[in-house]
């Protein structure tokens, strides 16, 4: 890799992720601190110039992955946190935990099952609860199993995505929305899936359509109460959502190769688009999608 004096590098380069992954499985929702390699949520990395100071942002699945890169980069900017994760997570979550304890900053969090109703809005509520308002909502927990033929999908697998992918953003929008100030906005989560689904993901694939539609819907609902509300769509990206079902074991050596990179993305280069849409730098930016997917959408 060559490196200038400025910090750039080639965008091709695969930022410390191998040429090709080790075959590796573990069970539902999956562990990052056990995953090799370790993705990359920018712990060492990530610099913050306070473009959130006095914020106060609620991320669901904020444990690990681009979730966790995310609190990270939001915290760094001087935001107030609360993180989202299953208490099967909670290692994940206590390492992030004390990554950003031993900066100064102290972080909420609040395991639990959002995948129903009642969990959902309990725990935005209790989001607000800690944070005192929530006037950034990052929606990014989310589930993925591959399948290879549609009798693999079972109707319970098909409920438990759309309860955890799609309703589950949707309960929460509707539980909190009036009690966000002017000036908020939400962050929805889909996927470079949304428009170039593959076969082995097709009820995660036409959930994340759907994620797209609620957010565009949304947004113009609720334009009209000063909140902003965008979708971030990430391409293949180097978290524990490809390991614990979301690929099939033989996939994982050659995940994110199809793309103009040619590459998986580590986390930390997704946390900066989420950045820059919670900032006033976005503040006449609503109903978009951004993709952030290494060119997948041409190829």
């Amino acid at each position: 890799m060559i490196k200038n004096e400025n910090g750039l590098k080639d965008p091709r380069d695969k930022r410390g992720l191998p040429e090709s992954y080790e075959k590796q499985m573990q069970e539902a929702p999956g562990i990052q601190a056990e995953m090799k390699p370790v993705p990359d949520s920018g712990e060492e990395t990530y610099e913050g110039c306070g473009r959130l100071k006095g914020r106060k942002a609620f991320i669901t699945g904020g444990d690990s992955g681009i979730g966790r890169a995310v609190a990270i980069a939001y915290a760094r900017e001087g935001a107030e946190v609360a993180i989202n994760y299953l208490s099967d997570e909670n290692k994940d979550a206590d390492s992030l935990v004390e990554l950003l304890s031993k900066e100064g900053i102290d972080i909420h969090c609040l395991p639990g099952d959002i995948s129903t109703e009642e969990g959902a809005k309990k725990t935005i509520r209790q989001a607000k609860e800690k944070l005192g308002q929530i006037d950034i909502l990052v929606l990014n927990a989310g589930t993925q199993r591959a399948s290879n033929d549609l009798d693999e999908i079972t109707s319970e697998q098909l409920l438990n995505t759309f309860s955890l992918n799609v309703f589950s953003p949707f309960w929460m929008v509707q539980e909190i929305h009036k009690d966000m100030p002017k000036g908020s906005c939400i962050l929805f989560t889909s996927s470079s899936e949304f428009f170039k689904p593959a076969a082995k993901l097709t009820e995660y694939a036409s959930s994340k359509y759907a994620v797209v539609g609620l957010s565009r819907s949304l947004a113009k609902q609720l334009v009209e109460k000063g909140i902003r509300v965008n979708t971030v769509c990430p391409g293949s990206t180097w978290t524990p959502l490809e390991i614990s079902g979301g690929l099939k074991k033989d996939d994982i050596p050659d995940h994110g190769s199809v793309n103009l990179m040619q590459r998986a993305a580590q986390p930390y280069e997704i946390a900066g688009v989420y950045v820059f849409l919670a900032s006033e730098e976005a503040s006449f930016v609503t109903c978009a999608t951004y993709g952030v997917d290494g060119g997948m959408e041409t190829v």
